[in-house]
Order: structure tokens, then sequence, then C-alpha cells
């Protein structure tokens, strides 16, 4: 800290931000038990084994949720086909699209259910559903209902492309609503059918998208939802009726899935986990790079896939930097995920919240200085762990390079450009990265250089339906978003 700063009067940011609770209160049906989603109906399902949708914010069971049998993944598969063969596969894209912009239109009108519903569910803020997650889901639908009838020119050569019949989608537990949404549109808007599986801790926003898809009067079939756990999806990528998989998740169940649709002719794209890397030059707006930081890395508790996780600060500004990067976190405030103050929400599970704890005892015992972590001022019900920063840590450390999934972030230095982007680039993973400087030239120079699907800007975690998005290496490969998010779910052109 400079003179100039020691003079200036320090604001009590924490007193300041004491803000009385202010909890949304949309009312939300929610129903004692869901069965699943199947030829436009809700059903029991045939297993006796029902699973309790936890909230993450207090620990307690939200509703019971059938578990998805190998014969209700069949009925599924077939009602796709059917729908395919006699319905969808043949309706001109005209006609697609007017169903795409009425679920569109539908999930802006049921937003706050949606939004509310999701936090419950999953355990974030309520103004990352409410202001992000439900309108991105929408513009999504919104986007490819644009594309509907304008395939041919989603591909080059002048070919005639065609839909693929019925696509197996498995989506994860840290956007339920929004990777729906980036797995149905684009299946949708080329002409195929769906069954997609939610993911086990958090079913329900996608149990009320179909209540929308009815609501839209979409076709009995075109979409199709299974509840389970990894029988369930594992059921429904070995099926044999099923011509394309979707997967996002975890790069270990990525490699499992590949494994078993080898040599079945399947096509696949995987979304999978990440190591993200801020690289912030000293020529950075330095608190224009805190806020980016945060957004980075716990914007929804850090359950991102691509994430910024490490932190490559140039050397020069590393101690002050992560000075201002604490005074800021210190006042982010961390509870009730209704709560329309609240910043971090609740860990999504109580075995996520294991995972996370057990990483930072990791960074711990390793040597990292472990600042915050899960102990602390957090509330006594539920899965809470407090926005984490590590630093003294190195390259071969385990929190470095392993994917935490959490609010968990590692503070590494550099001195040369060359360096940050060694140090960036060494990594399993490929999925996202940013960078942070004043010199537009030194922007470019290095963005161009990271070993990463996206590359931010002075910016991060910024998301466009327009923009494509995808990892390389261990975080797989494969296209969601913009033109390049129809490509999989066409054939005919290559």
């Amino acid at each position: 800290m400079n003179k100039a700063q020691e003079k200036r009067p320090q604001l009590d940011l924490a007193g300041a931000l004491d803000l009385a609770p202010a909890p949304e209160r949309v009312p939300v049906a929610i129903k004692k038990r869901y069965g699943h989603f199947i030829d436009g109906a809700f059903v029991d399902g045939t297993d006796a084994e029902d699973f309790d949708t936890v909230n993450p914010a207090t620990g307690q069971a939200i509703a019971k949720i059938a578990t998805g049998t190998a014969d209700d993944v069949d009925r599924a598969v077939k009602a796709a086909r059917k729908a395919y063969d006699e319905v969808w596969g043949k309706m001109p894209g005209k006609e697609r699209g007017k169903y795409l912009y009425r679920i569109a239109r539908r999930i802006q009108e049921r937003s706050r259910e949606l939004a509310v519903l999701e936090s419950m569910d999953n355990g974030k803020p309520i103004r990352e559903t409410r202001d992000i997650d439900v309108p991105n889901a929408a513009a999504h639908f919104f986007y490819y209902a644009g594309w509907a009838d304008k395939l041919a020119y989603a591909v080059p050569g002048g070919y005639s492309p065609k839909p693929l019949g019925v696509c197996g989608q498995v989506i994860p537990w840290n956007f339920p609503l929004l990777m729906a949404a980036w797995k149905l549109a684009p299946a949708l808007a080329t002409g195929n059918t769906v069954v997609l599986k939610p993911a086990e801790t958090t079913p329900l926003s996608a149990m009320l998208l179909a209540e929308i898809l009815q609501e839209a009067d979409l076709p009995p079939g075109v979409v199709n939802f299974v509840n389970g756990a990894g029988k369930t999806g594992a059921a429904l990528v070995g099926h044999s009726g099923v011509d394309k998989v979707a997967f996002t998740g975890s790069t270990d169940v990525g490699r499992k899935i590949m494994r078993s649709i080898a040599g079945t002719g399947k096509k696949a794209t995987m979304e999978l986990g990440g190591k993200g890397a801020h690289v912030v030059f000293a020529d950075a707006a330095l608190d224009q790079a805190v806020e980016g930081t945060i957004n980075g890395i716990f914007f929804n508790q850090g359950h991102v896939c691509c994430a910024g996780s490490r932190l490559l600060i140039e050397e020069g500004v590393a101690e002050e930097f992560v000075e201002r990067l604490k005074r800021r976190v210190e006042v982010l405030r961390i509870g009730d995920p209704l709560d329309k103050n609240t910043d971090i929400g609740a860990i999504n599970s109580a075995e996520q919240h294991k995972t996370v704890c057990k990483y930072i005892d990791i960074g711990g015992q390793e040597g990292a200085e472990v600042w915050q972590g899960c102990a602390g001022d957090v509330p006594a019900k539920g899965f809470w762990v407090r926005p984490t920063i590590l630093t003294n840590v190195q390259q071969s450390d385990t929190v470095v390079r392993e994917e935490i999934f959490g609010p968990v972030l590692s503070v590494l230095t550099f001195r040369t450009p060359d360096e940050a982007v060694a140090k960036a680039n060494d990594t399993e993973y490929g999925l996202a990265a940013g960078v942070w400087s004043e010199k537009t030239s030194k922007l470019f120079d290095v963005a161009h250089r990271l070993n990463a699907g996206v590359v931010w800007a002075n910016g991060y975690n910024l998301f466009d339906p327009a923009s494509p998005f995808g990892g390389l290496r261990h975080s797989g490969f494969g296209r969601e978003g913009g033109i390049h998010g129809l490509w999989p779910y066409l054939g005919g052109w290559q």
C-alpha cells in the first residue's frame, strides 16, 4: 500500500453491507413425488426405489424422485423414435421453430418459479438463477428457434443436412435448467428427438420444464425426461436406439461413456472438467481483475466446469492484488440462496461438500496457506464452504492439478508472458481461461497461445447463445452454442 492509499479513509464495508433479509417469495408448487416424463405425460416409473432431492441450504428433503430403470429408458427411447419417425423428423423447420419460440416465451413467463425452484434444489443464489440461468435458458431456445428453418445455411458446401434421430442427453447438477436448454434447443431445432436424464441431485427444474413443454403443445415423445443416477444414465447411453450422445459432467464419467459407445457408430459430444486460469498482468485494471477473478471462481460456489480456479498473477503486483482480493471477498454474503442479498450459496450436496473440504485439507497438508475454508461463520444447517484462497502453492500441488469444483482459488505467480503461458497450459484440461491486461497486443498474443476452447479478455464467464463453448484435451470435444452447436446434431454433410 502506498502513502496515498494509507491516507485514504477506509470504509467499513462489512457494516455498510449489513442488510436485512430479502427473501424471494414467489410461490412454487412442488409435488411430494416425481416420476418421469415420457411420451408427453408424467408417469410413475417402474422402480419402487425412490430417492430424495435435498435442499442444500437446509439439508432437508424437498421431494421423492423415482429411479429410472432400463425399462423406463426403453419406453422413453421408443417414444422418442416414434415421434421422430412420424412427426418431428418430418416437420418443416419453420414449424419446429414455432414450438421453440413458444417454449422460450413460456420460460420467460414462468421465470420466477423456475428461479426459485432452481435455487431451492441446487443451492445457488436467487440472483444468479433469476438474472443468469433462466434468462439464458430462454435465450438459447429463442436463438435456435431462428435456426430451425435455415439449416441449409448452417453447413458448408451446399449440402442438405439431416437430423440424426434420437439423442440421449445427460446433464449435470451445477446448471440444471441452463444445461437442459443448451442440449435441447439445438437438438430440437435440427429435427431430432430427445431422451434426457437430469442430474439426480437437481431434477426439479426439469420437471417444471416438462410442464412448460406440455403448455407449448410439444408433440408427445419429442422430449422425454427419465430421472435417476448413474445406472439410469448408463442405460440411456448404452441403448441401441440412441443415435447421438451428449454429455456434460466429469472427465472420469466422460471416459467411461466413450468406452461404452466405442464401435457403436453413435455420435457424441463431451463437455467435461476444467481447471481454468486467470492470467493477470501488472498493467491490468486491478480492481476490474479482482471482480473478474471473483466471478470466475466464486460464481455458483465454484460449481462451474470452466471456473477460473487458478490465479496466475504477475509477481510485481501479486501481494497487492491478493490483498485487494481478500478485502473484496470478506464482504461477500454467504447464506440463504433465496435471499436476494446473498452472494455465495450452499454447496450442492453433502458428498460435494466433503470433496471440497478434502481438497482444502490436502492443500494445507502440501504446504498451502489456507485463507478461510470450511470452518468459520456459516449457517448451522446445510452444506457450506466459505470462499477460499490458497497461496504458497506449487505447480505440482494437488489443488493446482485436480478439479475441485468448489469455491477454492489457487494463487501462483509469474514474471514473464512466456512463463504465464507455460504455467497456464501445464494442465490436462483445456476448457477456459481469462487474460487481464490493458495492452491489446498482449491480450491477443497470450490468448492465442493458451490451450483452451474459450479465452476471455478482461472478463470471465461471459456467455451468449450465439457464441460456441467447449473444450480441448481432457475437457472434451464438440461445441455447444452458436452455429457450431448445430453441427453435432446434423448428418449428411461431412
